[in-house]
């Protein structure tokens, strides 16, 4: 039995000779390399450097503008269309049977003198005519007419026009704006009417 001991020893001693020095020794981490996923979406154009000898221009804070020549027809009849069309001479109307300036009339005058005293109405005259409605006789509509070309022209004076340019004249009920019989043509029919002349 005591070789039997001594052998159980011996085996025992061997395994624990085999077993110590694995179980001291240090234990190595492995490091695992990250997996790469192939995605399907193609790589991004890569873009070029820009370019080493650059020049940077600011822009002009202002572009001036092309000027605009305003060219006024030759015709004076149709210098007179154009020049009422653009608002540039303005007739002024009055309330039955008055002659007297209202607020509506010195607006109109007061716009109609800006532009003949700028530089391109400075070159014409001006004829104020007077108008009226048909209602009252003739030899008194003709007065009333006169009266209404005489306030336009004295308002127009007192604007700074000059008054050796322009001229007046009355035409009474003989030549009406407007050929109907009511309250809204009669309206239409008074008035102080500029016309440019040469």
């Amino acid at each position: 039995m005591k070789k039997i001991s001594q052998l159980t020893l011996t085996s025992l001693a061997l395994v624990l000779l085999i077993l110590v020095p694995a179980a001291c020794r240090t234990k190595k981490t492995v490091v695992q390399e990250p997996k790469v996923i192939p995605t399907t979406e193609t790589e991004a154009p890569k873009i070029p450097p820009p370019p080493m000898d650059t020049t940077v221009t600011d822009p002009p804070d202002f572009i001036p503008a092309e000027p605009t020549v305003e060219t006024f027809p030759s015709d004076i009849e149709e210098l007179n269309r154009y020049v009422q069309r653009q608002g540039y001479l303005r007739d002024a109307f009055y309330n039955y049977d008055e002659s007297t300036l209202d607020d509506a009339a010195q607006a109109a005058l007061t716009a109609s003198a800006t532009w003949l005293k700028g530089k391109e109405g400075a070159g014409y005259s001006l004829l104020v005519e007077g108008h009226c409605d048909e209602r009252g006789t003739e030899q008194y509509n003709l007065a009333l007419g006169d009266k209404r070309a005489n306030s336009a022209k004295d308002y127009l004076v007192t604007l700074g026009v000059d008054a050796g340019r322009i001229r007046t004249v009355s035409y009474g009920e003989e030549r009406p704006f407007e050929e109907g019989h009511d309250n809204a043509s009669w309206a239409q029919n008074r008035r102080a009417h500029l016309v440019l002349v040469r």
